[in-house]
């Protein structure tokens, strides 16, 4: 519903000018009652002027996590802060062993997309991190973390298997798909953290709605991703630590650590393929995973620099990863949540380092 303009009596109503992103028009935006408004409201105090960019989307993020587990409440506000602070103002929390549902009390806090809490097969996977089970108890606990969190479901596809001695399906093709129809008839979409190729060919065939990382992923399977509507979350920075993953591994798993490196040589290849067949791709920057919170941007630059042209690259941090979880840009009406920059970020992708000002419902929080 857009905000009553005509009746701002003792409202505080804030204007911001410039450019509006996607399309650059510029334009005098108004904040009234948290809501975005364009028809002109008398005696508006005109906050920053720059260009305008509807709230920036993490959609591979992990509130709650550190490198050894889930991490108390101050802490995960503390990394809310942080992605908050640098323009992050929608969140899908991709998998956190730490209740996170207060954050969505906080009108001061990000918007947050909850997965629960990565699934995982015994022993195979980050210490402290997943809830690990069988093949038979894939089903029931997917159920538990569609009812748990906020539409969506964390798999992991895959990881390395100690008796193989490389990457490797947690579960059978069969579980997969069983799991995953089960988290559909909750009302969920299932996305799985998959490196290699192995596991991406069953969970595509089981209906999967998105894929992490997918650094296996070939021609075949790029083409069936587009088909069928997968997006894909390629993590590029996460994917510079691939060289350090094969080089911990050699010794002990030696085709390990081929593997993740071909999987690091290739990447570029990979992620150009899925652009260019149609695959929508999202910004996902694994704060709290492997890379540190408040650096989005970095995630947005990194994409560019592997070859995605910069509009494609901010959208997929920006509009179009608002859209695909559900959420309005800067249209009539909508939540004003925005971030305010001092130049053009489609041609400068290194302007998103340094925003001028952040608004998430309507106030100025940095």
């Amino acid at each position: 519903m857009a905000p009553d303009v005509g009746n701002v009596r003792g409202m505080t109503v804030n204007r911001f000018r410039g450019p509006v992103l996607p399309d650059g028009e510029a334009r005098d935006l108004f904040v009234v009652d948290g809501h975005v408004t364009y028809e002109p409201v008398p005696g508006a105090e005109t906050i920053a002027e720059g260009w305008i960019v509807p709230g920036l989307v993490d959609a591979h993020c992990h509130l709650g996590l550190d490198d050894h587990g889930p991490v108390d409440d101050q802490a995960t506000e503390e990394q809310a802060i942080l992605d908050r602070d640098a323009g992050a103002l929608l969140i899908r929390d991709c998998g956190s062993a730490a209740e996170t549902a207060w954050i969505h009390e906080r009108e001061d806090l990000p918007r947050l997309v909850r997965a629960g809490r990565h699934i995982a097969r015994t022993r195979r996977y980050i210490r402290n991190y997943a809830h690990e089970v069988e093949p038979e108890d894939l089903t029931a606990q997917v159920v538990r973390e569609a009812q748990r969190g906020d539409g969506w479901v964390k798999l992991v596809g895959d990881w390395i298997s100690r008796e193989e001695g490389d990457l490797a399906p947690s579960f059978p093709a069969a579980a997969f798909a069983e799991a995953i129809a089960a988290a559909h008839e909750h009302g969920a979409k299932v996305t799985a953290h998959c490196f290699g190729r192995d596991v991406l060919p069953g969970l595509l065939e089981a209906g999967i709605d998105c894929i992490e990382h997918g650094t296996g992923l070939s021609s075949d399977l790029v083409e069936m991703m587009a088909a069928r509507g997968v997006a894909l979350v390629p993590t590029v920075m996460q994917l510079e630590k691939f060289p350090d993953y094969a080089e911990a591994g050699a010794e002990k798993f030696p085709d390990y650590a081929a593997t993740m490196a071909d999987l690091f040589a290739r990447r570029r290849d990979t992620v150009m393929a899925a652009y260019e067949a149609g695959v929508s791709l999202y910004a996902g920057s694994d704060g709290g995973g492997v890379a540190r919170h408040g650096n989005l941007a970095g995630e947005v630059i990194a994409m560019a620099e592997l070859g995605l042209p910069a509009s494609y690259a901010l959208g997929a941090a920006s509009w179009r990863g608002r859209e695909w979880l559900g959420f309005d840009n800067l249209t009539e009406g909508a939540s004003a949540d925005f971030v305010v920059y001092d130049r053009d970020p489609l041609s400068d992708l290194t302007a998103l380092l340094e925003p001028r000002c952040v608004v998430l419902r309507g106030r100025v929080v940095a």
